[in-house]
């Protein structure tokens, strides 16, 4: 039974070390990579070690494509719409979850249409009413339309419908009114779903392409994916400009994991053990 088991963990050490490899070294890749020039980049065979062309690379980056500034761009917009959207995913999920009401089945099940329709089916609607609102060129244009996320409020409503009724109930009788009980009782034990919110959130719309391509227009006003996007010419592309940019733009969503990381790790093991 030793040797069995010894060749098990073997078995499942090695499996283990061949995923987390498959998973590193595509960014342990990118991060050479964007110390190499692009004449560097596709030497064969690819250079595997640091090389001394980052900050010839920044430079290009910053002088292409006003990187600081654009970088300025995307943290405020992910910040300022995972908290306003954080707001009311959490707000939505409670009512779901924890109030009854006439059509509330319906509507949920309407509101989670929206997981299966493309997302390029309302670009054209939502255009034209940021048009309307003349709100093209704007950040909120780009954080306005999908602050209701379908997603969002499921995990949201998922979580609090774990929450016991009981408990809502002796607040009410202690006086709570619903904003305090809100606050006080129900957000609480809500600690790993939203961390699990803001992550899923913060890397939506920090990733997000093809919106904050279609309302932005102005040079310093466009985010971290589309400026690289723009790095792409038809005739010379600049691989290690565009790789340093990359490079750099996955610092703020790793930090948002770190920070956030041991709730949501307790989140995704809540309830996987027995009591």
């Amino acid at each position: 039974m030793t040797a069995r088991h010894r060749g098990r963990s073997i078995l499942l050490t090695s499996g283990l070390a061949i995923a987390l490899a498959a998973v590193v070294l595509p960014f342990y890749w990118v991060v050479v990579a964007a110390t190499h020039s692009s004449h560097e980049i596709f030497d064969n065979p690819p250079p595997l070690l640091p090389g001394g062309h980052l900050a010839a690379n920044l430079r290009t980056l910053q002088e292409t494509a006003q990187f600081g500034r654009v970088l300025l761009n995307s943290l405020l917009i992910a910040v300022v719409y995972t908290l306003c959207a954080g707001v009311v995913c959490t707000l939505a999920g409670y009512g779901f979850a924890k109030f009854r009401f006439r059509g509330r089945e319906a509507l949920f099940g309407l509101l989670m249409l929206g997981l299966v329709i493309p997302a390029q089916v309302t670009l054209v609607p939502l255009f034209q009413m940021m048009a309307e609102l003349h709100w093209l060129n704007t950040y909120q244009a780009v954080i306005m339309p999908n602050l209701a996320l379908p997603f969002g409020i499921f995990l949201m409503r998922q979580a609090m419908a774990a929450l016991p009724d009981e408990l809502l109930d002796a607040g009410r009788i202690d006086g709570c009114g619903e904003l305090r009980l809100f606050w006080k009782v129900v957000l609480p034990p809500m600690r790993p779903a939203l961390a699990a919110l803001t992550i899923f959130l913060f890397l939506y719309q920090w990733n997000d392409f093809i919106w904050p391509l279609i309302v932005l227009r102005d040079s310093a006003s466009l985010t971290i994916p589309v400026a690289l996007a723009s790095l792409q010419g038809l005739d010379d592309t600049d691989y290690g400009a565009i790789l340093a940019g990359t490079a750099a733009a996955a610092i703020p969503m790793a930090l948002v994991f770190l920070a956030l990381q041991r709730q949501f790790v307790s989140g995704l093991l809540a309830g996987a053990v027995k009591e």
